[in-house]
Parts: structure tokens; sequence; C-alpha cells
């Protein structure tokens, strides 16, 4: 019987303003939290909360109430907890709510959505600290499974996660990774006994993020009954289907009109009337259904692109060159003693401002433009060397400064 287990990610990052070379030195403000445009960071989390986040919650409460075994899993990041926050409270309020009903669980991650882990592991592991810290303060729980930024993953990363005490973490279930094998089982981390790793069906994921709407998709329109019976099919061969997507896929990748509320609304009926199908968390997964076999992972990959690789995030030379002059920061922010200085450092981690410098072309350059607040992968790298170069300045001595400016 295959166990449906739904998990979404929410994030969105606070984005950096056309942060010009005359402001080196003279605006310490880098991030587009300000200015009266619609890509003013508070806005966007609105327009998202109002499109996707509050419908969606609401309608996953319904659901809950409504059918007992229905459950799902979260992962959302500090970087957005801190903006629902300052600009959307009600937001956090249906989150809290949602947690309080028992049946939905939350993940850890990396507080600012960073990748950090392949520069710093030790900023990686202060950083999941914090976001611990931050999930127990405004929920209550502490997660058991771990959700890498974008899923990427590799060996040592996982091992990494196993000795941060975790008992679980998610990849993604690409086909150069599994061969011929199927994502629909639980896998072992190579070598790490007391970790079990749950991977993305993308395939069925994928028709939700990306196919839903499409007409030019042979399954549109995608009724609940006929989604249903694709997991049902997998009934003797395979024990879990994971289901994983971007939270915004409900309302704002999706919108409203291409009746993605709707469909959502009948999956948990459509696919608990077979008697053998159910829903699980992370963590119940986990718990339940024994390693089917390793995953060896030795090179990192992620869900991202038709790669399923790092080239989302550190394919060209100006993302190289981005992440390098980044992380070589480390020492100098961490002894300035600075707090805005290494909160400022640590929002430009966030692996989005890398993702708009992606300059790949068709399919997968579309979904980086649409997402992307810059008319170019070069305004995006110009905007944030100019912002680092702006943290360097501050970060020296301060006679270092004097003498600068």
């Amino acid at each position: 019987m295959p166990s449906v287990c739904f998990y979404f990610q929410v994030h969105q990052p606070r984005r950096v303003k056309r942060y010009r070379v005359f402001d080196i030195g003279h605006d310490p403000h880098y991030f587009n939290d300000d200015s009266d445009s619609n890509l003013n960071n508070a806005k966007i989390i609105r327009k998202v909360a109002d499109k996707c986040y509050l419908p969606t919650n609401k309608l996953l409460l319904d659901l809950l109430k409504r059918h007992p075994e229905f459950k799902v899993s979260f992962s959302l990041s500090g970087v957005v907890l801190e903006q629902f926050e300052e600009a959307a409270p009600e937001v956090l309020e249906s989150f809290q709510q949602l947690v309080q009903t028992g049946r939905v669980e939350l993940l850890a991650e990396t507080y600012y959505h960073s990748l950090a882990y392949l520069y710093s592991p030790q900023e990686f592991r202060r950083q999941v600290k914090k976001h611990q810290q931050k999930i127990f303060a405004l929920f209550g729980c502490q997660p058991t499974v771990f959700r890498h930024t974008e899923l990427v993953y590799n060996n040592a990363l996982a091992e990494e996660v196993a000795q941060l005490g975790f008992k679980g973490i998610l990849a993604e279930g690409a086909d150069h990774i599994l061969g011929e094998r199927s994502p629909n089982f639980v896998y072992q981390p190579v070598n790490i006994p007391g970790l079990k790793a749950l991977l993305k069906n993308y395939r069925l994921s994928d028709d939700l993020a990306f196919r839903f709407s499409s007409r030019a998709w042979s399954d549109w329109p995608l009724p609940p009954k006929k989604f249903a019976s694709w997991i049902s099919a997998i009934n003797g061969s395979g024990q879990l289907v994971n289901l994983f997507l971007d939270y915004e896929t409900f309302g704002e990748h999706q919108w409203a009109e291409t009746g993605i509320f709707d469909f959502l609304a009948g999956v948990p009926a459509a696919i608990l009337k077979h008697p053998d199908n159910d829903f699980v968390t992370v963590s119940e997964a986990i718990k339940r259904y024994p390693a089917r076999d390793q995953l060896d992972a030795p090179h990192f990959y992620s869900w991202a692109d038709t790669e399923r690789d790092l080239s989302a995030w550190l394919e060209n030379e100006l993302q190289q060159n981005a992440a390098r002059e980044l992380y070589d920061l480390e020492d100098i922010i961490q002894n300035s003693h600075n707090p805005q200085l290494l909160e400022n450092w640590r929002r430009l981690q966030t692996s989005d401002h890398l993702y708009y410098m992606c300059t790949k072309w068709w399919n997968d350059g579309d979904v980086h433009k649409y997402f992307s607040p810059f008319e170019s992968p070069y305004d995006a790298y110009i905007a944030f060397m100019n912002a680092l170069g702006d943290l360097k300045l501050r970060a020296r001595p301060v006679g270092e400064i004097t003498q600068h400016v």
C-alpha cells in the first residue's frame, strides 16, 4: 500500500535592491525593504499571502478537520518566518493553527536558505541551530527531519546531518542516482545506519508543480480521481509516494483560475477512497518503513532544473565569483562582533541571489527569469557585488574605513 507524504517548502528571500556602485560607503541598506515599487519585499510577502499562503492554509485546515487521516509536512525558512512576523502576522498564525492540529510536521533547514555547507560547514551548523531555535520559539516543536536548501544532497552532507542528531533527510529521486530503482521506498544514506532518506517522486510532483495548467500536456485537465489512480497503481511496486512541492504552487505559480485549489480540495478523499492508501508525515514515513537500499551520492545533486545538479546557482563565472567573495568574508564578519554586519552577510547567503545570476537558456532559463526581480543576470550580479562591496568596507577595522572614505 502506498502512503502519500505531502511536503511543502515555504520560502521567500529578502531581495537585494538595485544597489549602485555610488551607494558603496553611503548606504548600509541592501535589501528592497523600503521602496514603493512592487518589488518591495513586504509587498511581495503580502501578495503571495493573499494568493497562496492564506487561502491554501485555510483549505488545508478544513481538509485536516474533514479527513482525520490526512497529514502534511512543511519546511519554513527562517527568512520567510521573519517576514511573516514583520509584514503578515496573520500568515504566521495560520501556520501555527495547522501545526496545532498535531497532523502537520515541521522540518529543519538552514535559517537563511543558504548553500553554506558547500563553503563553510561551521556556518552551516550555526544556521541550522538558529533555525531550530526559531521553530521552537514560534511553534514549540523540535524537528527530527532535515531538508537542505533546494534538496542539495551528497554523502558528506548526510553524514553531517546525522551528526547533528536528525533521523531523516529529504533528497531528489534523481534518475542518475537511483538508476533502475524507484523513489517510492525509504533509503539509507550510504554507511550511515542511523539516518534515512525520503526521495521525491519528481514525476508526480512535477505534474502538479509545472504541468498542471499546461493545455499542451496530454493529461490536462487533471482531476483528483485520475491523480489518485496513479497513486493507487503503485500498490505492490512501492511503499511511499513523496510529493515534494514549493508551497507557492498553490495560487501563485498555478493560479486559482487553473483549478489548483479545487484539485487540492478533492485529493485527500480521492486518495483515501482506495482502502490501502493513507497519508504520513516525514517522520512517520521514516519510522514506519525500513530502508529498501542504500543511497550513494558522492557528488552534490539537487531538485533544480533538468540537470538536477548545482548549476542553477554555481554554473557560470558570475555565480562562482559572487559565492567565493561572499564566503571569503566569513572570518572578518565573525571577528567584527557586529550583529548587523553578520545579519546582512547571512541574508546575502540566501541561495536565490545566486539563482538570479543564472545565464541558462530555454525552459530552465525561463523559470529563472520568472522568479528574478532583475532585468538580467548581470543586473543581479552587479547589485549583489555592490552590496557585498559595501559590506566588505564596513567590516574593515575603523581606521581602514576612515582612510578609504
